[in-house]
């Protein structure tokens, strides 16, 4: 494989001057900010958030960097990952003539993302074990190609894509793969993170959403070669991560003993639940997750689907997705939760006997 970045890189971002705040210019502490029209005086209630935050979020990246054993020029952090999802369109993607490739079942924003950055897509079906078709990959693959998008473990179906797989994706596409591990935590397979220096052209997309139980903070991370993050912080806003969001993820990222604690909790209710829905009449199949969430695959799906809003709570219907006929999508709750839709569905079976 030959692979040039700069290649990749679309014309304007590469001749791009990418926004500049007097707070980029010096190093060390200041004391006295004066440069960005802020009001000095603050809110009467929360004075402390009158000023712009680090635009180089350097702080919860010298933490990150620490954790994952990576340098902190390899992380670039994002209004949640769907905010990584878009600057990767934007940089290296020109709308209207390049393409990506999606294998779905997939998440679903890769496809919202390429139609945003009018951005051509190609499907490559997962196979019916839920891993990548390499032999249709390969043909997929033109000189407008891109990026490829692999989601390990996989949304909605749970399965971790085979790392051998991946590794022939990366080792001979001369475009970018993009490795969105939002639920690598949940999983035994291990992070593509420490296989950085290997790749050039690898991407590993993570969140705290999900393992750090910070879904409302917003806050995703990229991992990849300082080249290719240099790209990106030219893309990004000066100030995408907000101050709130900074302080309270070094906050959580000196709590990672309690998060692995909670990650053990989530998986073990994981695989009770999962017993559970196998013992019930009308589940044909509860497929193997690395998530924190099962597929379920059930007669009447859309039914119990709807007689469980009835009841306040709410599923995923997956229906309609390629692969996922009548398979209902479940997030693993809080114990009380997970009673709460077994009561549910039992009274559901007691009204359809």
């Amino acid at each position: 494989m030959s692979f040039d970045l700069n290649k990749l890189i679309r014309p304007n971002i590469a001749k791009l001057e990418a926004y500049s705040s007097a707070r980029d210019e010096f190093s060390g502490d200041a004391k006295v900010f004066l440069d960005a029209n802020e009001n000095s005086l603050g809110s009467p209630s929360l004075k402390w958030y009158n000023r712009y935050p680090d635009p180089h979020q350097k702080i919860v990246k010298d933490k990150i960097a620490v954790i994952k054993r990576i340098p902190a020029e390899n992380i670039f952090l994002g209004n949640g990952s769907d905010e990584c999802i878009d600057i990767v369109f934007r940089c290296f993607c020109e709308p209207g003539k390049d393409n990506v490739i999606i294998c779905p079942p997939t998440y679903g924003m890769y496809e919202v993302s390429a139609n945003i950055n009018n951005v051509g897509i190609k499907k490559v079906p997962l196979l019916n074990d839920f891993q990548l078709d390499l032999v249709h990959l390969e043909n997929a693959i033109d000189t407008n190609t891109k990026i490829i998008w692999i989601c390990s473990p996989n949304n909605p179906t749970g399965n971790s894509i085979n790392r051998v797989d991946i590794e022939m994706v990366l080792n001979n596409f001369n475009g970018l793969v993009v490795i969105d591990e939002a639920y690598i935590n949940f999983a035994k397979q291990k992070t593509f993170v420490q296989e950085l220096s290997d790749y050039p052209n690898l991407i590993v997309l993570q969140t705290f959403s999900k393992a750090w139980g910070l879904a409302g903070l917003r806050l995703g991370t990229a991992f990849a070669s300082t080249p290719i993050i240099k790209v990106m912080d030219r893309v990004k806003p000066p100030y995408n991560i907000n101050q709130a969001t900074q302080e309270i993820a070094t906050k959580a990222l000196e709590e990672i003993g309690q998060v692995n604690d909670m990650i053990k909790i989530i998986v073990d209710m994981r695989e009770a639940l999962a017993e559970v829905f196998l013992t019930m009449p009308t589940v044909e199949k509860v497929y193997p997750s690395e998530a924190n969430f099962i597929l379920v695959k059930i007669k009447d799906a859309r039914k119990i689907y709807e007689f469980l809003l009835t009841k306040g709570i709410v599923l995923r219907d997956r229906s309609n997705v390629a692969l996922c006929e009548n398979c209902l999508r479940i997030t693993i709750g809080t114990e009380q939760e997970n009673t709460l839709l077994i009561d549910a569905m039992q009274e559901w079976y007691h009204l359809n006997p």
